[in-house]
């Protein structure tokens, strides 16, 4: 997938130009000091110090959510859910690291899978839901309600709620929407669903959906079993993860093996696919299109805003060859920036200035959520003010993917194959899907 080239990206060299890679210190010294190897190993440090960081929160909202399910009450469930959007931040800035690397891309969809239909885990508002679905069997399965499932003449056991259940119930029947685990449903068993629309509001479930002496909506025992199975499956999975990436892990040793410039194109294709297919189209351009606010990322909790700009943060972090930890430490090394200071001094800070100009417009919209209005009231039908928001952070992804293209071409690299999404390259074709 190639963008139309709106705007001319590369020239002769500028003042502005020498500006920048003056920046990053003198031009013959970087020329002996940064290379591609040096560039590609930074790049899995800074993975090892995301998913150990991811890790970390996560392990922090495990434990948390086992003190509030020992005693429930509004301020455990209150803490639950400021421990879930704590792990959110560091998770987030690891999606950089997808579709390039097959590892990551292969696991990533046990830990956000999204949207899903949260009526295969509890109980839901049937009129706002629907009671069942011609694509889905299991669209109202409401597994937390239900010992056993009877779909066809098959009849599921889901008498013990435990990890291995939840596993088999992710994307059972081969059908994507059917999530189980990962952030996404623990966020639905916090927050409960989002009935509010593009009004104000997110999801209210009481902290009595846990209590096992006032229980609310039944099957509070079973909830809470599901619950801690979700978490802990989350904790696995992001161990296996940062497992991967430290010293002698298999995500690190694949990417390592790989040639150089190999590794470089894996860096270009994550920002690249992230930045364009995956957050300007599948996650923000669909839903302002229809309006939907069931197209937004963390829909229960309406903390869309802080996924987007944690995504940004984390392509900040892979250009820059720099993320600073949830401890405060920093891990730093050579960059992909660095080294087009070099080659190419205005491809590189035509790229800086994209990565800036996005980051810039996904704060306002951060801001924006921030002041009062969520990002689903956002993209609202008849909010133009909010829909410009989302539209310009849209559009500043589409420059910023025009300037990672640029920065292939610049390195010489094989062109690499960047995500697209018919959001953005064939918008009629969402009404007639």
């Amino acid at each position: 997938m190639n963008l139309p080239p709106d705007r001319p990206i590369s020239g002769s060299l500028t003042l502005a130009a020498a500006s920048f890679a003056a920046a990053f210190g003198a031009a013959d010294v970087r020329a002996q000091s940064v290379s591609s190897e040096a560039i590609v190993a930074n790049y899995a440090d800074v993975a090892a110090a995301m998913y150990g960081d991811a890790l970390t929160t996560a392990t922090r909202l495990h434990d948390v959510v086992d003190a509030f399910l020992e005693a429930p009450d509004e301020a455990g469930l209150l803490q639950a859910r400021q421990a879930w959007l704590a792990a959110r931040v560091p998770y987030q800035q690891t999606e950089a690291y997808r579709f390039g690397n097959p590892m990551v891309d292969e696991w990533e969809g046990r830990v956000n899978a999204w949207p899903l239909d949260e009526g295969l885990i509890d109980y839901v508002d049937r009129t706002a839901y629907g009671a069942e679905s011609p694509e889905n069997a299991y669209y109202a399965a409401d597994i937390v309600g239900n010992e056993q499932v009877k779909v066809g003449g098959h009849t599921l056991d889901a008498t013990v709620i435990d990890a291995a259940l939840l596993r088999d119930l992710h994307e059972i029947d081969a059908i994507e929407a059917n999530v189980s685990r990962g952030y996404h449903a623990i966020e639905f068993l916090l927050w409960g669903q989002d009935l509010n629309g593009t009004e104000a509001g997110a999801g209210e479930r009481p902290w009595t959906d846990y209590s096992l002496e006032g229980c609310t909506n039944g099957h509070c025992d079973r909830r809470a079993a599901y619950l801690r199975a979700a978490v802990d499956l989350l904790v696995a999975d992001l161990e296996e993860m940062a497992t991967a990436w430290r010293d002698g892990g298999e995500a690190r040793a694949a990417l390592l093996e790989r040639e150089p410039s190999s590794g470089l194109a894996v860096m270009l294709t994550g920002l690249g696919s992230l930045s364009y297919g995956e957050l300007a189209g599948e996650r923000m351009q669909l839903g302002l299109m229809l309006h939907d606010p069931e197209e937004e990322h963390d829909c229960f909790s309406d903390n869309t805003h802080n996924s987007h700009y944690y995504d940004q943060a984390g392509m900040q972090a892979v250009a820059h060859g720099r993320y600073e930890r949830v401890d405060g430490s920093t891990v730093e090394g050579p960059s992909l920036l660095d080294l087009l200071a070099v080659e190419a001094p205005e491809v590189a800070r035509d790229l800086s200035d994209a990565l800036d100009a996005t980051s810039e417009a996904m704060r306002a919209m951060k801001e924006r959520a921030e002041g009062g209005e969520a990002y689903d009231q956002m993209i609202g039908a008849g909010n133009e003010e909010g829909n410009a928001v989302v539209q310009r952070v849209i559009d500043r992804l589409k420059d910023q993917t025009r300037a990672i293209e640029a920065a292939v071409a610049a390195l010489d690299l094989s062109p690499i194959a960047i995500e697209g999404s018919d959001s953005l390259d064939d918008p009629n074709a969402v009404f007639f899907q």
